[in-house]
């Protein structure tokens, strides 16, 4: 079995022009963008022209990584500006969920999704209580503002450090924390009634 190549060695092929090194590192990361920013911005197509539009955005300037970050890390920041960017241009239009495809279909996965427990032996109250959580959490992330959004997402579903949050948002750690806790004092008092 071969060895996975390493990203510092995709990204230098890719910054070279190899179109393979670059789609290896596409397929390493499409599943994790397309999250983050499915969960930013709660609409199928918009996320996916989203998530495209940051690997577009990103082959364009491989050669501005300068690798102070990790590559994975720098795309995050791409798809984190270009999602609060395209929510800017949307904000005076409402927010609608598209509906998830029919069964078969493949669907970008939301981040909030990979919290759900589908387990057909759930009792069927607490399988509702956890749908109506789901929802209650996605309206009151939605209600953020596109900084604090991405912010929450980005630490509490991805799971990335102050440090690398600070990099991607390209602001202080302090800034990260600043927002980290305005946005969970902000759920916490819309989610008051389920914690």
């Amino acid at each position: 079995m071969a060895a996975e190549k390493s990203e510092w060695d995709l990204v230098r092929r890719a910054a070279e022009g190899d179109q393979e090194g670059f789609r290896e590192l596409v397929e390493r990361y499409q599943r994790r963008i397309l999250g983050v920013v499915t969960g930013m911005l709660h609409d199928r197509e918009a996320a996916l022209e989203v998530a495209q539009e940051t690997f577009i955005k990103a082959y364009r300037s491989l050669g501005a990584f300068k690798g102070d970050a990790s590559f994975y890390t720098w795309i995050y920041r791409i798809a984190v500006n270009l999602a609060i960017d395209y929510q800017r241009r949307e904000w005076r239009r409402p927010i609608v969920e598209t509906p998830r495809p029919p069964s078969g279909e493949a669907s970008p996965e939301s981040p909030l999704d990979r919290v759900a427990d589908d387990d057909p032996a759930k009792d069927p109250f607490e399988v509702a209580k956890d749908s109506e959580l789901r929802e209650r959490v996605r309206q009151a992330i939605d209600e953020l503002t596109p900084d604090h959004r991405a912010v929450i997402l980005l630490r509490e579903l991805e799971g990335l450090s102050y440090e690398e949050i600070s990099q991607v948002m390209e602001c202080s750690k302090g800034t990260v924390m600043s927002r980290l806790h305005y946005a969970r004092k902000k759920l916490q008092a819309r989610l008051k009634e389920f914690v």
